[in-house]
């Protein structure tokens, strides 16, 4: 056993441990993960048919929804199955390209959701600020070029860590206390310097995140301040009405990711389980809150898919 976890350079396979410090209550735990990426799954995926079935949703809000339904369908199944099969059957078995290919998903989703919010972030800037103009600025080539944009960017800042992982030999064990596939968790087990690891892994995508932040931070300062130059108290309560919605998914999504990253770095005396757990919960909670935010706000939402069930009774 020990041979088998003790590897030079590339190592044929990582063994994950899932969430260290709860084995036992592993069976417990996917119990609720398990439900949690169900309805994810089931929710955002019903987004995704009733903005393309729908021709009254293809609109710029309703498309970035999708788009970022679809990330969330990703990043929930990049981890949550895996996860699953190690708390039912102890399958922590990864090979290393698969191991790579995970960890490279996860992050590239991660800057894509960044970036998908920035849009609707825009969107909503230019339905308030500018309606007039909004069919105008927001054709079907713009939205199509910042979805290349979008894409473009996180897979462009997460594709070298391949090459930065690759590049490490590994000669420590090849146990991840983790039940997915990180960059710098993978990368503290290369028997070499990762300081170009920690400082890319942390600065590039970091900083991605930080302007989208700030871009949105300065869409809805300028959002509000046109909604309370409206005249009348409807037209402000209409307005903000349509941006309650995101407003809701964009703390959903940054809130918990900063806590995260805040713990890791200064929560020394976190138990380590509490921070796996928190990261697991990070890829399960938004996914599956998102749809149920969106529909719960977003009456053409609700009124399409009610439509699509009716239809489809029939």
């Amino acid at each position: 056993m020990f041979g088998a976890n003790l590897t030079i350079f590339h190592p044929t396979v990582f063994i994950l441990l899932g969430i260290p410090g709860l084995e036992k209550y592993h069976t417990w735990l996917s119990i609720p993960f398990c439900l949690m990426y169900i309805t994810a799954i089931l929710g955002n995926g019903a987004l995704v048919l009733v903005v393309l079935n729908e021709r009254t949703l293809h609109e710029p809000m309703y498309v970035f929804l999708s788009m970022l339904a679809g990330t969330d369908i990703l990043l929930s199944t990049t981890t949550v199955p895996k996860a699953l099969a190690i708390f039912w059957f102890h399958a922590g078995e990864i090979a290393f390209d698969a191991c790579i290919t995970q960890m490279f998903f996860i992050h590239v989703a991660f800057v894509a959701e960044s970036g998908i919010l920035l849009a609707m972030a825009f969107d909503r800037y230019v339905a308030i600020c500018t309606p007039l103009r909004y069919t105008a600025i927001l054709t079907p080539m713009v939205i199509g070029k910042m979805t290349l944009a979008i894409w473009g960017r996180s897979i462009g800042t997460i594709f070298p860590i391949i090459f930065l992982l690759k590049r490490l030999p590994y000669c420590r064990t090849n146990i991840i206390p983790h039940s997915y596939c990180e960059h710098i968790g993978v990368a503290r087990l290369a028997c070499a310097d990762i300081t170009v690891n920690i400082w890319y892994g942390f600065s590039v995508p970091m900083a991605s995140v930080l302007v989208d932040i700030a871009l949105i931070g300065i869409s809805y300062t300028l959002i509000l301040q046109a909604v309370f130059r409206l005249p009348s108290q409807d037209a402000r309560h209409k307005a903000l009405n349509t941006c309650g919605s995101h407003i809701g998914v964009i703390l959903l999504f940054f809130l918990p990711s900063f806590f995260t990253f805040l713990t890791h770095r200064f929560g020394k005396n976190i138990p380590h389980h509490v921070h796996i757990l928190l990261a697991n919960l990070y890829v399960l909670i938004p996914p599956m809150l998102n749809p149920i935010i969106y529909g719960a706000k977003t009456k053409q939402i609700r009124d399409s898919m009610a439509h699509m069930l009716s239809m489809g009774k029939y």
